[in-house]
């Protein structure tokens, strides 16, 4: 193994480490498998991934807010706006699958202190979980909660037909 791919898979070890110690508590977390992490917040996940980066690690946040939203002018603007505004994290969107993701990205030495780590989790999943209801109601598109509320549907009645209100 290169002297700089052993680096980064400590500080991937390490940053697993300490993001399992201070999440470990919270009822909300669960690991997914090594280096993939998830936090429920209201109507949305946060997943939290570690990547080497050189010879350190980088913790990436993300949340997927809305699936099936047609990127318009309107919402572009909405959300170029909204990152001005925001102190941290910024709306992205995936074209395949119209997706609109909310991310942001730590450094493994951002990991040093757990109160803060927790608020940065925290503030981020607030935001996440304000913005998808938002987009959702204005532009359209299921947030993640709609996409596993009719998974979970799906699966109980063995029935891949969309799921459709009453009215």
């Amino acid at each position: 193994m290169a002297p700089d791919a052993k680096g980064s898979a400590g500080a991937v070890q390490t940053a697993c480490r300490n993001i399992e110690l201070m999440l470990g508590s919270s009822g909300a977390y669960r690991k997914v498998e090594d280096g993939l992490y998830c936090i429920k917040q209201g109507s949305t996940l946060v997943m939290i991934s570690v990547h080497p980066w050189g010879k350190r690690a980088v913790v990436r946040l993300a949340a997927q807010l809305v699936k099936g939203v047609s990127m318009e002018v309107p919402l572009a603007l909405h959300l170029l706006e909204t990152n001005a505004l925001l102190r941290f994290g910024a709306f992205a969107y995936v074209p395949a699958g119209e997706v609109i993701i909310f991310a942001h990205t730590l450094l493994d030495r951002d990991l040093g202190d757990r109160e803060e780590f927790l608020g940065t989790i925290r503030d981020f999943a607030l935001v996440a979980d304000d913005y998808d209801d938002r987009i959702a109601a204005q532009y359209g598109g299921q947030t993640m909660q709609d996409l596993l509320e009719e998974s979970g549907l799906h699966r109980l009645t063995g029935d891949d037909r969309p799921v459709k209100d009453l009215s």
